[in-house]
């Protein structure tokens, strides 16, 4: 085991001290179950606030066992289990606190309806996929508008005629917009840099889909939602940066 500090024979907190390890070890130890994890999962992680490691004087990360084990359940869980992050840490708080708590399960429905770590659970339609006039009420929005958005491949109706939650997303910022006065037309930009964000992304995950483990196959959809919450988070600090917005 990696020693990170010394201590005097009387010092009462080096037993404790010893058991703290770098990031860099928690690294080699999740691979041996995990071989697809990177330190950026981990950073990401902490950054998302699900587990909160220590810090020396200088400013290195020390994780002590527990959170080791929180980072590989966190880990299990969004493997075998697909769940969002949202709903692991609502877990794991519950099971801090002592609670008696089931894991919850995670249907198909679930997987495509709950919120990712990029984008807040909000108010309206829940099912799998609504029609033409349950859009046009969550959006607040006429057929004209629903029409111009689909000409622009803004909003892009499901082969049934019906539309995902991600499209009901779409419209209800895209009408957001348009009280602000940008039109279908001045979001192409938009669309196609997140085309390309996305297709750099599957250029990331292409080779963990192609794997033949089973589990590794799996994973490539977790690092998908990590990287595009990165993409995001990148994006909207560059769009604060460019016009000179500081959010404090």
């Amino acid at each position: 085991m990696l020693r990170t500090t010394t201590g005097g024979a009387g010092d009462g907190t080096a037993g404790a001290a010893d058991q703290l390890v770098s990031i860099g070890t928690v690294l080699h130890r999740l691979r041996e179950e995990f071989p697809e994890v990177t330190i950026s999962k981990i950073r990401f992680l902490e950054a998302e606030g699900l587990v909160e490691p220590q810090r020396t004087a200088s400013g290195y990360r020390k994780f002590s066992p527990a959170d080791v084990e929180r980072l590989a359940q966190i880990l299990r869980m969004q493997r075998d289990h697909y769940l969002p992050l949202k709903v692991i840490r609502e877990h794991l708080d519950a099971l801090a606190r002592g609670e008696q708590a089931q894991l919850p399960a995670q249907g198909p429905q679930r997987e495509r309806l709950d919120a990712g770590p990029w984008e807040p659970a909000q108010d309206g339609p829940t099912a799998a996929r609504v029609g033409r006039e349950e859009l046009l009420a969550a959006a607040d929005a006429g057929e004209e508008e629903l029409a111009a958005w689909e000409a622009y491949g803004l909003v892009v109706p499901l082969p049934d005629g019906g539309y995902d939650a991600e499209a009901v997303t779409v419209a209800r910022i895209v009408a957001e917009l348009g009280r602000f006065g940008l039109e279908p037309r001045h979001l192409r930009a938009v669309k196609a840099a997140a085309e390309r964000e996305a297709g750099l992304v599957e250029q990331v995950v292409a080779p963990l889909r192609r794997h033949r483990n089973p589990q590794t196959r799996a994973h490539a959809e977790a690092t998908v939602k990590e990287l595009a919450a990165l993409s995001v988070r990148l994006h909207a600090a560059l769009v604060q940066t460019a016009l000179g917005v500081r959010l404090h």
